[in-house]
């Protein structure tokens, strides 16, 4: 049924309307500072906008949300198409933020790697490289010592004993100093850094250590891909950002290049399911990134975004904000390089998104949980047979993808014959050599599983630095700290290919310790009979059939062999 506009009865105030369906699902969500007129304009003979006889045909009536002023009204506009995605909306694809690096102002900061930022934090970002981003987190943790724990600890945490944190909750001395040089890498500053990998490169490649040099590679391109790089200098660039947009279909990116004191110090793209309409999706775009960040002084855009987004934008910036969409000049070439890389990255998207069932996968696991991401999942499972060779293992997926160059293995070590203490284990000697945290610990397992491991973080101060799940067998449910159990759907495919990775691998590595004992001698599981021991044996005895008939004192007869040992080999070879 379409919308009958005789019956539209719209107060000539700002506001959002809200075109919806006769089951009230809510087809498009819009801002004005004049209701009525703005409505009335879809009903109008020659619609501005392709998709506006669609809509109207597709909707059965139209509701109204007066605000106070304009600017409100944006406000409102981005929560409501956050929480009802309407078909005729521009949508951001990942619906969340983008993450920062942010150091906290605490009296020993730490550095932190968020999507939602400490009140009062010194931030660097936003970063659409998030892997990146944790990279250079982890080399600055390493190569300063700042910490990232939630407390400070008196014994100190695990993060001190393997060489990532400086331990200034037992030490202070010094660690203002390095903070200074942390926020001085973050600044831009990065040679000094950069330099000392470079150092610790060559070292590794005179040492022929060719996948150490090519590791340490990466983490420089990593520095240099996430610290801002200056790259474009003019006199015109004081303080403006420029906006791009290109799109393929329905999928459109939208560039913001940052340009300030005459330099382009970096940029952030946004992914967004476009509907045709570029004014939409620049406004729902800037809306969003302009929420935590002051606006610059000059912003240049691909078209004109109407008054009540730029007053807003002037309103949080605390004075005016130009904003220009420029025909020729200097800033006109900046305005076309932001085109020219949202052409490159709206393909690069297109690609991804059509291409990558994986990293689908690990996005739906990611949203079902509510967790920022699970491009990095590691996975523990156990297995043993009667008490007998006791192993457990852990498999990596990488957006989803199994990582098999991170795949480990572990014999368990102590006496412990139950899954949950040689889980404990495993996992904490895999705590021990870890820098990088996942996005998520799967243990294979129940709730008492997720207890003892949850309970073993606690004990390491390590509980709020990577979430934790346990995924039993039966009806594929999900146990998480705090949360009531989830019966995985399609949604949880990833954890459940995860799970059943573990168990593959785990199983594999215990059949092959099995099929190594069985094709051992018998004696050696003797306590204290050597090779030599068991050759003098069989030399005596001309085989173990002469062995096995053999009587105590028989076998005393043996160079090297003794009383005792004499009546365990016995008590061995006769069961």
């Amino acid at each position: 049924m379409t919308v009958d506009a005789s019956n539209l009865e719209l107060p000539d105030k700002p506001g959002v309307y809200l075109f919806r369906r006769a089951d009230d699902r809510v087809m498009y969500v819009g801002k004005a500072t004049d209701l009525r007129s703005r409505v009335r304009s879809y009903f109008a003979g020659r619609p501005d906008r392709e998709m506006v006889p669609r809509l109207v045909k597709d909707s059965d009536k139209v509701d109204c949300i007066v605000t106070q002023s304009p600017s409100e009204a944006l406000i409102l506009e981005r929560q409501l198409i956050r929480k009802h995605k309407p078909r005729y909306n521009s949508l951001l694809k990942d619906d969340k933020s983008y993450p920062f690096i942010a150091l906290t102002d605490e009296t020993h900061p730490r550095i932190l790697y968020t999507r939602h930022p400490p009140k009062g934090a010194r931030l660097w970002g936003p970063f659409p490289d998030a892997g990146a981003a944790k990279r250079v987190i982890q080399l600055l943790r390493r190569q300063f010592g700042i910490r990232d724990c939630p407390e400070l600890l008196p014994q100190g945490c695990l993060a001190m004993h393997i060489g990532l944190c400086a331990a200034p909750c037992i030490e202070p001395e010094g660690y203002d100093e390095r903070t200074k040089a942390v926020i001085s890498v973050l600044d831009g500053d990065a040679a000094v850094l950069i330099e000392a990998l470079q150092g610790e490169m060559d070292v590794s490649a005179e040492g022929l250590e060719y996948e150490r040099a090519a590791h340490t590679r990466d983490m420089i391109a990593s520095v240099q891909r996430t610290i801002s790089q200056q790259v474009i200098h003019s006199r015109f660039y004081q303080d403006c950002d420029a906006v791009g947009f290109a799109s393929e279909g329905d999928t459109g990116c939208l560039v913001i290049l940052h340009a300030k004191d005459g330099i382009i110090q970096g940029q952030v793209d946004y992914p967004l399911i476009h509907r045709g309409d570029v004014v939409d999706s620049v406004s729902l775009v800037l809306a969003e990134h302009y929420e935590n960040r002051r606006p610059p002084r000059t912003l240049l855009v691909p078209a004109p975004i109407g008054g009540a987004l730029a007053s807003w934008l002037s309103e949080r910036r605390g004075s005016a904000v130009e904003v220009r969409v420029p025909q020729r000049g200097e800033l006109a070439k900046l305005r076309g390089m932001a085109d020219r890389n949202a052409e490159v990255l709206a393909k690069r998207h297109t690609k991804r998104y059509s291409g990558s069932l994986e990293q689908s996968a690990a996005d739906d696991g990611a949203r079902l949980l509510g967790l920022e991401s699970l491009d990095h999942v590691v996975c523990f499972d156990m297995a043993q047979l009667q008490g007998d060779e006791r192993v457990g293992a852990c498999v990596v997926l990488r957006s989803g993808r199994p990582t098999k160059k991170e795949y480990r293995t572990y014999r368990v070590k102590t006496d412990a014959l139950d899954d949950l203490r040689m889980m404990s284990e495993v996992v904490e000697r895999w705590l021990k050599r870890q820098g990088d945290w996942p996005d998520l610990l799967l243990l294979d397992g129940g709730e008492t599983h997720l207890s003892t491991i949850t309970s073993m973080l606690v004990g390491h101060g390590l509980e709020e630095r990577f979430p934790v799940a346990a995924l039993a067998k039966r009806e594929e449910t999900l146990h998480m700290p705090g949360r009531e159990p989830i019966v995985l759907d399609r949604r949880g495919r990833v954890l459940v290919h995860a799970r059943d990775e573990a168990h593959r691998f785990v199983n594999r590595y215990h059949k092959k310790r099995r099929a190594k004992g069985s094709l051992g001698d018998p004696l050696e599981a003797v306590e204290g009979l050597g090779a030599k021991k068991i050759q003098a044996l069989l030399r005596h005895f001309g085989g173990r059939k002469g062995i096995r008939h053999a009587s105590v004192e028989d076998l005393r007869e043996v160079p090297g062999i003794g009383k005792a040992m004499a009546e365990r080999v016995h008590a061995h070879m006769n069961g």
